[in-house]
């Protein structure tokens, strides 16, 4: 056990440069809970990791890359904190290196306890070209442990396992859950919906996909119009209550769907698929 420890403490990348901090990012930036997490280093550490962090989520959707390499400064200096190992995760799971992700998020899980990020190890097993493993992980955790979120979220990575096996009606039956109800609108619904299209159109059931293609759209702007969030901006929740929105769809949006579908089958390659890595059970990080 000591000689594993070692192992997931030693530093990822050695000879990594720091990147630089704006002036305008602080501690403050993170949420709540993460600030409570650093409470175990000094206080200026604390600060310079916060800091780092802070911009990881800020860049994670414009620059993965760049986000990344936060996330890697704040791992050699807090790599016994579970936010930071999460944010590593997360990070490189963006940049497309699963195998790194994997790692990171099982230690993340060791040191946290959580299981709320497994349909992001699910996915990522999925990206290191193993579905099988990622079916069996995504069972290993009873369901009603998991956030609503997340379940919803380990369905989606699920039914994407059974569409690299090659069983799109299996993938279909991993979506049929009980939050895939087109008459309300969750921050989950609009993934939800949209994966349900894709495995309908794997099945040959045009028809019904351009419908949920619609809910999941109508979802989107159901959502965004109660939130009063804009179309550029990026929202992290953190903490939510679950409310009901009631959507309803109109013509206009099926024909917007039907669009959007028939666009689709004329210019899709295929999915990418991920190489496989070797894994290595030994992960990042250094001193706190």
């Amino acid at each position: 056990m000591e000689q594993l420890r070692q192992r997931e403490l030693r530093s990822v990348r050695p000879r990594h440069d720091d990147p630089d901090l704006p002036d305008d990012v602080t501690l403050n930036d993170l949420d709540r809970v993460a600030r409570n997490e650093l409470k175990t280093l000094s206080a200026e550490n604390a600060e310079w990791v916060g800091r780092h962090l802070a911009m990881a989520a800020r860049l994670i959707e414009v620059d993965p890359e760049e986000a990344h390499k936060h996330a890697q400064s704040a791992a050699r200096r807090a790599g016994r904190i579970a936010v930071v190992r999460e944010t590593l995760a997360i990070t490189a799971y963006r940049t497309g290196d699963f195998a790194l992700a994997l790692r990171e998020l099982r230690t993340f899980r060791r040191i946290g306890g959580s299981d709320e990020q497994l349909p992001l190890m699910v996915d990522s097993e999925r990206g290191v070209g193993r579905p099988e493993r990622a079916l069996e992980l995504g069972r290993s955790v009873p369901r009603e442990k998991l956030s609503v979120g997340s379940q919803v979220a380990l369905a989606i990575a699920m039914s994407g396992a059974r569409l690299d096996l090659g069983q799109p009606e299996l993938a279909l039956g991993e979506l049929q859950i009980s939050q895939l109800d087109p008459s309300v609108a969750y921050s989950w619904s609009p993934d939800l919906f949209f994966a349900y299209a894709e495995v309908l159109d794997e099945l040959g059931r045009m028809d019904e996909s351009v419908n949920w293609r619609a809910r999941a759209q109508v979802a989107e702007k159901a959502l965004a119009e109660a939130n009063h969030v804009g179309e550029d901006e990026t929202i992290i929740v953190v903490e939510e209550d679950v409310e009901e929105i009631p959507v309803e769809i109109s013509d206009d949006d099926v024909d917007a769907a039907e669009a959007f579908d028939a666009d689709a089958r004329e210019t899709d390659d295929g999915p990418a698929h991920a190489a496989e890595e070797e894994e290595n059970d030994g992960a990042a990080s250094t001193e706190d």
